[in-house]
């Protein structure tokens, strides 16, 4: 079985402060329906998804379900080795969707995938989608940012 680690950045969100309270723009809620629509179709039965707090990520995940688990793992202050250990990578099972931020997600998809911390950007909207098979063999099923769906 393995395990899939979905890592989603938050969309298009306000400027302002506080930072944890800003909102997902009118744009942002386009990329949002977008990308879960995406991944609606796509994931295995038995996927959750873990949210930071802000209000952003929340949102944006809000457009794929409202049963979603809020991690303070996954704030703005995460480090990548925090936001893997609470999404039980590499040795978790099942589908876990992750709503973040960068830098954390970009790096978290490098250390991931390389071992070693790497300056990666995700996109705002995007997801990078990586597999853990049984024999620990990984592979990255999908990058996609919701420009192109």
């Amino acid at each position: 079985m393995g395990m899939n680690l979905i890592l989603w950045r938050h969309a298009d969100a306000e400027d302002g402060i506080p930072d944890e309270q800003r909102r997902l723009t009118a744009k942002g809620q386009k990329q949002a329906k977008k990308m879960a629509t995406w991944l609606e179709a796509h994931l295995p039965a038995g996927w959750r998804v873990m949210v930071s707090p802000a209000t952003r990520t929340c949102e944006t995940a809000g457009a794929l379900t409202a049963d979603f688990v809020i991690d303070s793992a996954l704030s703005t202050s995460a480090t990548p080795q925090g936001l893997l250990k609470a999404a039980g990578w590499p040795d978790g099972r099942g589908t876990v969707v992750v709503v973040g931020h960068q830098p954390t997600l970009g790096a978290a998809a490098g250390l991931a995938l390389t071992g070693v911390i790497q300056p990666w950007n995700v996109k705002k909207g995007s997801i990078w989608w990586l597999s853990r098979d049984d024999e620990g063999g990984m592979t990255v099923r999908a990058v996609l940012a919701p420009g192109i769906l």
